[in-house]
């Protein structure tokens, strides 16, 4: 097939579209989505700056490369890496190589925090406490902690993180059939901000994660592979696979359920609207005391009393 752009060789079938496009035209393409999304979350001023919270995997090495080309210098917008090392062996230092090789070479600041030197525990040394809940409970609440403390350290106005449209369309399905109104209130990127805590920006909100994986390929963008060894117990792997297999048999889907998600978002958003309180370690939280804190206190006490 031929690109319907150039007429030279096709790489990529978009299914959603029908179109057949060369390299050259797909990263355009994609690119075009990415800077449609960032205009569209946020009005960045000069001396504004973006912290790009980064693992290593592709959507947010791409997030990265793309914002690291779209800002800089010439408009005043500056751009920072920031990245948190959970601790789990033989998955995150491979992840964490790959950010500092390209942060080294491209001039980007990057800062690290690890959950051993916030919490005084690995994830790898969480599990085994864990109790009922799985690993990516004990990860998730944690990691945004991190990210916020890496945020506010680095002065930054905006985090944005690499979530791309099958995360986003998985999000909305999880939270919708659960009935949590309040959670998708609150699904980034966020347009009001909640008081003490930094605005989610997301790039690659309307890039399916195929298109992440081709853009990165194409553009010659490094990233780690490999899987967390958590994974598994993920509840989001059940509503990955409902959504890709209504995707698989009408194309197109996921832009139809982010789609109709932003059609009622302006109908719910007030249910996303909360007082919030300053924990004592200093975070703002949503009631009392932050839930990273909550949990904290329940792993040091199963690792006091086995």
């Amino acid at each position: 097939m031929k690109c319907d752009r150039c007429g030279s060789d096709a790489a990529v079938f978009v299914r959603h579209s029908g179109a057949h496009l060369c390299p050259g035209h797909f990263t355009a393409y994609v690119e075009r989505k990415i800077k449609k999304e960032v205009r569209r979350q946020v009005r960045l001023s000069r001396g504004e700056k973006i912290a790009v919270a980064v693992s290593g995997g592709k959507d947010s090495m791409v997030a990265l490369s793309v914002l690291n080309d779209l800002f800089g210098e010439r408009n005043g917008i500056s751009v920072e890496c920031v990245t948190v090392d959970e601790g789990i062996d033989g998955y995150r230092p491979g992840s964490i190589d790959v950010v500092r090789g390209f942060c080294s070479g491209k001039g980007i600041p990057l800062r690290v925090l690890s959950f051993e030197e916030t919490y005084g525990l690995t994830l790898d040394e969480m599990v085994p406490h864990a109790g009922e809940k799985t690993p990516c409970t004990y990860c998730g609440v944690f990691r945004r902690k991190c990210l916020n403390i890496l945020a506010h350290e680095a002065g930054a106005d905006y985090v944005a993180t690499g979530h791309n449209l099958d995360d986003m369309s998985q999000s909305v399905m999880m939270n919708f059939v659960r009935g949590d109104v309040a959670r998708l209130a609150r699904l980034g990127p966020h347009s009001t901000p909640i008081e003490g805590m930094v605005p989610r920006l997301m790039p690659l909100r309307t890039v399916l994660e195929k298109e992440s994986v081709l853009y990165a390929m194409f553009s010659g963008i490094p990233f780690h592979d490999g899987r967390c060894p958590y994974w598994e117990a993920a509840l989001r792997n059940q509503y990955r696979e409902v959504v890709d297999s209504l995707d698989d048999k009408t194309p197109g889907i996921k832009f139809s359920i982010l789609s109709s998600y932003d059609t009622l978002y302006p109908l719910i958003k007030g249910g996303g609207t909360v007082d919030t309180n300053v924990c004592a370690c200093g975070e703002r939280c949503i009631g009392e005391e932050c839930q990273a804190c909550v949990l904290l206190a329940q792993l040091r006490e199963r690792v006091r009393n086995p």
